[in-house]
């Protein structure tokens, strides 16, 4: 496959499953959750069940050389049409030249599958990544943005046939976070429990069989800091004291902190009295996902959001033990909320 642009997970897995597989695949990252659901796709459909035993070889890198993990792939399948040779920890392999050349003449009859998590390719060895280039398929599995959360877990869930409310999203996203092998696991907990008549995920929901409160979380001290509510703000404030696995400053500062960022972006867009213009701006599939910020500069002046901004990094550092012997979380979050809301 000597064109490698446009590779992306969605295109490895419709090749795959429509039963097109590379000669080589080398997966690298560092989110983890695609290259696991890639090889394990590899692993479960490339061969037959009964064909495993002798055709599927796992490897590491850490304990296998160069001239092994060739070997293994240059053998011959046994009573199958193909075998399968999965190299986990592949940035460990040292001997590149030896891997060079099977690249550069790979054999027809194997698959494989290079593994790097939390790390990429020295773009420094071009021949070398060229080389994998020409034989199969380079996956670059990058960490998803906070912001393309909520576009994820819809669409995994409409992969199950399942609906969801926006509220129900973005309390989901702003709990589990971006650790995509967490989060799924979560949501199929939560696909579990769902009756058969009413495959629906609401905040109650999410409450019941994930443990986040619909009416005092991240998700709602956000909205209630965005709108200006103080009331609401400090409530969930004290409720987050009594209950510190329901939210803490160490789970809102970096919400926060991704919110009024994007804030003071959005006041350099040239049009920013159109929701449409700041969605785009800001890189947003829908002008929906800009309405908290045309709200934002309803309630807080650039100004304000910059004095915020060097509130919130004084107080990540505070919580971190810098300059602050003894000040308990509860109180920097309060701190943080006087600054933020007068």
């Amino acid at each position: 496959m000597a064109e490698t642009k446009n590779v992306t997970y969605e295109s490895i897995m419709r090749d795959m499953r429509a039963g097109k597989f590379e000669k080589v695949y080398y997966l690298m990252g560092d989110e983890p959750y695609y290259i696991d659901k890639i090889t394990d796709f590899i692993a479960e459909n490339a061969l037959k069940p009964e064909e495993r035993d002798f055709n599927l070889t796992v490897l590491f890198g850490a304990d296998a050389d160069a001239s092994q993990i060739v070997d293994a792939a240059r053998r011959y399948p046994m009573m199958a049409e193909r075998q399968v040779v999965i190299v986990k920890e592949a940035q460990n392999i040292r001997q590149t030249d030896t891997m060079q050349k099977y690249f550069e003449k790979p054999m027809a009859t194997t698959i494989l599958v290079l593994c790097h998590k939390n790390g990429k390719l020295d773009s420094r060895k071009k021949k070398y990544v060229d080389s994998i280039k020409a034989s199969g398929v380079v996956f670059e599995s990058a960490k998803l943005k906070d912001f393309k959360l909520p576009e994820f877990i819809e669409a995994y869930l409409k992969d199950k046939e399942v609906s969801i409310d926006p509220k129900s999203v973005q309390i989901i996203a702003d709990a589990i976070g971006s650790d995509l092998s967490r989060l799924t696991s979560e949501l199929d907990k939560v696909l579990i429990s769902l009756p058969k008549d009413n495959r629906r995920i609401t905040p109650q929901v999410v409450e019941d069989q994930i443990g986040v409160s619909k009416d005092f979380n991240v998700f709602e001290l956000k909205d209630a800091i965005i709108n200006r509510n103080i009331f609401k703000a400090n409530q969930i404030a004290t409720y987050f004291d009594k209950n510190p696995k329901a939210g803490s400053v160490y789970a809102v500062l970096p919400l926060l902190f991704s919110y009024f960022q994007n804030l003071m972006i959005a006041y350099y867009c040239p049009k920013r009295q159109s929701q449409e213009e700041v969605a785009a701006f800001l890189g947003m599939k829908s002008p929906w996902a800009a309405k908290d910020y045309m709200t934002g500069m309803r309630n807080y002046t650039a100004r304000k959001v910059m004095e915020i901004i060097a509130k919130m990094r004084e107080v990540d550092a505070k919580s971190k033990g810098l300059d602050n012997p003894n000040t308990p979380a509860g109180e920097l979050m309060r701190e943080l909320l006087f600054v933020i809301l007068h």
